[in-house]
């Protein structure tokens, strides 16, 4: 697999990324093994999790795998904050003592020393953007964490911690939901991680599974949008707009010879900025189906027909005058 820098970072990293969101829960350890082995095989080495997902669960089933399955050094470990909440003073959001106290947590969890890509996982309005920006430039002082970033901020959000954080600990990615279904960061996240030479890792790149195609004629009884948990998450994508969306991307992939799902991802992995999408699969094959997109280039009118179909409205003032 090919390998990419993170922004203007040292950091090189595997140009998609495997997802682990579901891990602890509908993905057990035995299919969690699977995954990362075919992943590591393939030539990937950004694996990306969180303290929230399943309430740490997923956090330890990496951990446990790390080592005798996989070696530690093989992988770029990432793993978010912010998001998860306990009882007590220091149990979530993104002050000094939250933020250091969930780092704790994700180093015994996950069973390591250090994380490779520690990311705050959303914007924290109740505090102060500089001892948040302090707190990770302690943990890389450290040695407990190598590099930073962040998810889910908005353009002003993004611009304004890139701007404020020091040259000790500067932000190098920052992960947000992008496909052709979801094209909002165009307008000012994309311009404003350009300007900062931060590189972005797509969440969700297959528009939550929509993208694949398995949703044209109805629910399959073993995906997302069929779970009590995911259907509204899926849901959020299922509108007329998606529909052209994605008879658009089945076409090229007829035309290619190839699966719609290697079309909309390779579709992401190479637009500008972008490093490498964060793909999670439900088991090793619906994996294996994702990872057949390093093999794809889309050709320039294929692309400029998805650019096309997928374009979103953008206004004064990114549009300019």
């Amino acid at each position: 697999m090919e390998k990419r820098q993170l922004g203007r970072s040292g950091l090189r990293v595997s140009r998609m990324a495997l997802g682990t969101m579901t891990w602890g829960g509908d993905t057990d350890s035995e299919e969690a093994a699977s995954q990362l082995v075919a992943f590591v095989d393939a030539g990937g080495t950004l694996v990306d999790t969180a303290d929230i997902y399943g309430e740490g669960e997923s956090e330890r089933v990496l951990g446990a795998l790390l080592g005798d399955l996989v070696p530690r050094d093989d992988i770029v470990l990432a793993t978010k904050a912010v998001a998860r909440r306990t009882d007590g003073p220091f149990g979530g959001g993104a002050s000094r003592g939250a933020l250091l106290s969930a780092l704790e947590g994700s180093l015994r969890r996950l069973g390591t020393d250090h994380i490779d890509l520690w990311q705050l996982h959303a914007w924290d309005t109740t505090v102060p953007v500089d001892e948040t920006l302090a707190a990770l430039e302690y943990a890389v002082i450290s040695g407990k964490v190598r590099y930073v970033g962040v998810s889910n901020y908005s353009g002003w959000q993004l611009a304004t911690a890139a701007a404020r954080s020091s040259a000790v600990a500067p932000l190098v990615s920052t992960q947000v939901e992008y496909s052709l279904l979801e094209r909002g960061v165009d307008r000012e996240v994309v311009p404003a991680a350009e300007h900062h030479g931060i590189g972005l890792l797509p969440w969700a790149p297959l528009g939550r599974g929509v993208l694949t195609g398995k949703y044209r004629s109805g629910t399959p009884a073993d995906s997302r949008g069929a779970s009590s948990v995911f259907a509204g998450y899926v849901e959020h994508h299922r509108t007329d707009r998606a529909a052209r969306i994605v008879q658009a991307v089945a076409t090229a992939a007829d035309g290619l010879g190839t699966s719609p799902l290697a079309v909309a991802l390779a579709w992401v992995r190479d637009r500008p900025g972008v490093v490498a999408p964060v793909v999670g699969a439900r088991d090793t094959g619906q994996l294996t189906g994702s990872l057949t997109a390093e093999d794809i280039t889309l050709p320039p009118a294929i692309r400029s027909a998805l650019d096309d179909v997928s374009a979103i409205e953008v206004g004064y003032p990114e549009r300019g005058l």
